[in-house]
């Protein structure tokens, strides 16, 4: 078994005395993450529509790439000759690749599992792909991010529980051929996930079995992929104060307000969502914690700011009237400047919980947004 690397820790510099909610540093071979922190999803080695150094003006630090897309297109050896992931796409900063394996498994109609691995045809060309363990491993090391993520097997959230038992058993056994696999533990962490369904006792036994195995950083993996928010909640409410606390603990595919500061609330350090660039796509601004439709005619003659409290250079540079102008008229720009602006938005409101526990006042001033869904 590879020895771990020495290169990856996690400081924790405050803990609310409230809740289980702390502040840390997690240190990677690229810089420094202040956690909690919220890290955009730049599937294709692109976070859409923006420059790296528009990325780095919105304050994200840690930034996402998928290994399914990326072995797709280009390819991992055309991304490893470019000298990796943060060399090919211009990002100095710490990057983390996504196993492929929720998006291998939401290939339902074109893959088949086993327990060597997944079969699929790719939607992009047609031709069979073998994704194992030991694969999705491989391809990750080309690529060169700072966190690897094991290779899991995703159930949905309705899955039955011989299903999910069979799911997180496999998981598990499929972590251990990613550790024989992996190939630079000094210079990429590898990362477990935590799967077990909406049964707790499913969830305490993985996280157990995962813990047993002292990999550098922990995920909760399974959430957001059907299930109701408040059954989402309750297994993060569970599940993040089982996992150790002098390592990073990371909930995958989770970016709205509540989700965020409840998974905060339970301990957990690391966040990603394609949110706020989808919504940039489709006009919709993310303001405070709610959602605004900026094609609607009430923007047409409003010249303040998106939003005046937010330091972005949309909200600093334009009105929403130009906005709506933009958005109306399918101009690329509205869909960038929204962009932009939802990055920022959920990086700020991280931000501002992680500066909240330095000051220990946490769960008062996030009070509305610690409420649990129903």
């Amino acid at each position: 078994m590879p020895l771990p690397s020495v290169n990856f820790t996690y400081q924790c510099q405050a803990r609310c005395s409230h809740s289980q909610a702390r502040a840390g540093i997690f240190q990677t071979p690229h810089g420094p993450v202040e956690t909690p922190r919220f890290m955009p999803v730049g599937t294709l080695a692109t976070v859409k529509g923006i420059t790296p150094a528009q990325l780095a003006d919105t304050q994200a630090q840690m930034v996402l790439a998928n290994t399914y897309h990326l072995h797709l297109q280009p390819g991992e050896k055309i991304i490893a000759a470019a000298g990796g992931v943060h060399k090919f796409m211009g990002w100095p900063g710490p990057m983390l690749t996504d196993s492929g394996g929720f998006q291998v498994f939401s290939l339902s109609q074109l893959r088949t599992i086993d327990e060597r691995g997944v079969t699929f045809r790719s939607p992009r060309d047609g031709r069979l792909i073998d994704m194992t363990p030991e694969n999705s491993i491989r391809i990750q090391n080309a690529l060169g991010a700072d966190v690897i993520m094991a290779f899991d097997e995703c159930p949905p959230g309705q899955g039955d529980r011989p299903m999910v038992e069979r799911a997180t058993a496999r998981t598990y056994r499929w972590l251990e051929r990613c550790i024989e696999a992996h190939q630079r533990p000094q210079d990429q962490a590898l990362f477990a996930i935590v799967q077990g369904g909406t049964f707790l006792d499913l969830r305490s036994q993985a996280a157990a079995e995962l813990i047993a195995l002292d990999l550098p950083g922990y995920a909760i993996g399974g959430v957001s992929v059907g299930e109701a928010p408040a059954l989402i909640d309750k297994v993060v409410q569970h599940t993040a104060p089982l996992l150790p606390a002098h390592k990073p603990r990371y909930l995958m595919g989770v970016g709205t307000y509540r989700e965020m500061a409840r998974a905060i609330f339970a301990g957990i350090d690391l966040f990603d969502c394609v949110i706020p660039t989808r919504f940039g796509r489709h006009g919709t601004a993310l303001v405070q914690g709610q959602r605004w439709n900026l094609k609607n005619a009430t923007f047409r003659e409003d010249y303040r700011p998106l939003d005046e409290t937010c330091p972005c250079y949309t909200c600093q540079t334009f009105s929403r009237a130009y906005l709506n102008h933009l958005i109306r008229s399918r101009e690329m720009l509205g869909y960038i400047l929204l962009s932009l602006h939802n990055i920022t938005e959920l990086i700020r409101f991280t931000q501002s919980i992680r500066q909240a526990i330095l000051n220990d006042t946490f769960t008062k001033d996030f009070a509305y947004w610690l409420t649990p869904p129903e």
